[in-house]
């Protein structure tokens, strides 16, 4: 009856409300999707008075009495991964879910990205390489001019951090940014990666995996996370090293030749699983430039002393892996908010793509490339890296808050120091067999009695 009063007079019926105890537990299992919202009250029954609309009786007057808090389903911020609350009728900030399926599609933030960010200019490329090489025969000469133990040190974080700006330049190659001509990327990036004693295109290839897998957790090849029963089958050293600075960061070189745990194959062996037959001839020749470019630094060892080399390349190559490993590890690891990783069918391109992250490092964004914007890089790393910037200011209005704004660096980036180490020190390892799991930690490395 009551129902029908409303209908008549064009009052919309209100939504069903139930009580709901306030020490009650609501599911958040994977199969309840439903979400819902919360009405608080500071008082312990509310009345609820309808206004009538123009056409109806003033003297009807309908009152409802309810206990809060009051509980109704809610619609579309389940899908943008919102759960929306409200005290006394205000709108607080919504709860974010990172692991909710975004509401956007991959097409949507390729057409935000404007076109002239998608143009390789080859010359403008090979501008960077100049200034890099220049700045490197450079330092080398002046270090090597001065031969000063005042000098050495600076010239070993210095010259280390142009090694590493070589290797970002090298990786475009890689990608395809660096310009439109196979063959010009091919020569560029052996010549690069080589004289950083890198493989090209066994790293090439691994990469190219691990952009097609990022946010994975089995598939992805660059610093995925461990599933808890590869990490309880660790030796104590292995899960030392892996898990205690700095020795992460000097992990690379080995990763070239063994990969990660839990799996197996080297860049340098063209029949690794890692490849696929038709690309053995270009394994054996990176393989052959790498070895070549070996046997010149054990010749210049001969000609110029074994400590002189150890000084002029030796240093810098190892500063430059801390850098390549710092960095690849941050972009993936290290927010304030643990972010999911995925399998199975919870997994997409895009939903693994966004799991990763962007960093400030202060004067070296400039000096390596701008390496630091990595979301929309790992999205669309056909995008040259002069156009990240603009291309990811562009796309946030897309991403919303799928997107996380670095937090801004010094001049140099120190502040990701306590970040790496306290990553280190709380991510261990994911869930066996959930396909939208998040790290966990290992009581024993992380000082805790609770693994979170």
């Amino acid at each position: 009856m009551a129902s029908w009063v409303l209908s008549e007079c064009g009052i919309r019926p209100l939504p069903q409300i139930y009580t709901r105890p306030r020490t009650g537990h609501i599911s958040n299992s994977k199969n309840n999707h439903s979400r819902i919202r919360f009405f608080h009250s500071n008082q312990s029954k509310t009345d609820l008075k309808l206004r009538e609309p123009i056409g109806c009786s003033k003297e009807r007057n309908w009152a409802l009495k309810v206990s809060a808090p009051l509980r109704v389903a809610y619609g579309e911020e389940e899908e943008r991964g919102e759960i929306i609350n409200r005290v006394n009728g205000v709108e607080e900030q919504p709860e974010f879910d990172p692991g909710a399926l975004p509401p956007f599609k991959l097409a949507d933030i390729r057409a935000a990205i404007p076109k002239h960010c998608w143009v390789k200019n080859p010359w403008r490329s090979m501008s960077y390489v100049v200034r890099d090489v220049v700045v490197v025969c450079g330092l080398a000469a002046a270090a090597a001019y001065l031969n000063n133990w005042v000098v050495w040190p600076l010239y070993w974080a210095a010259q280390g951090t142009m090694f590493w700006a070589l290797f970002v330049l090298g990786h475009d190659c890689g990608h395809g940014s660096f310009s439109n001509n196979t063959k010009l990327n091919s020569v560029v990036g052996h010549l690069l990666h080589s004289s950083i004693l890198v493989p090209y295109h066994g790293w090439r290839i691994s990469h190219r995996t691990h952009h097609q897998n990022h946010g994975h957790v089995e598939n992805d090849e660059s610093w995925h996370p461990l599933p808890e029963r590869i990490y309880k089958n660790l030796d104590v050293v292995t899960r030392m090293l892996r898990f205690t600075a700095p020795f992460p960061m000097l992990a690379y070189p080995f990763y070239l030749w063994s990969r990660s745990p839990g799996k197996t194959g080297s860049h340098f062996d063209p029949n690794s699983d890692l490849f696929v037959p038709s690309e053995r001839k270009d394994v054996i020749t990176s393989t052959i430039c790498w070895t070549a470019m070996a046997a010149l630094l054990v010749g210049l060892s001969f000609v110029m002393g074994p400590i002189q080399m150890l000084k002029l390349y030796g240093v810098p190559y190892w500063i430059f892996v801390m850098w390549l490993d710092f960095v690849t590890y941050l972009h993936h690891h290290g927010h304030d908010d643990k972010l999911p990783w995925y399998r199975g069918k919870e997994w997409s391109y895009m939903r693994g793509g966004l799991t990763t992250l962007d960093r400030d490092y202060g004067w070296i964004n400039n000096i390596h490339h701008d390496i630091g914007t990595h979301v929309i890089h790992h999205l669309f790393p056909q995008i040259p890296h002069y156009h990240l910037i603009e291309a990811t200011e562009a796309a946030k209005p897309v991403l919303g808050k799928y997107y996380r704004e670095p937090k801004r660096s010094g001049p140099l980036p120190f502040h990701l120091i306590g970040i790496l180490v306290r990553s280190l020190k709380i991510d261990h390892y994911v869930n066996d067999t959930d396909e939208i799991v998040y790290y966990q930690s290992d009581p024993q490395l992380s000082g805790s009695s609770n693994s979170k």
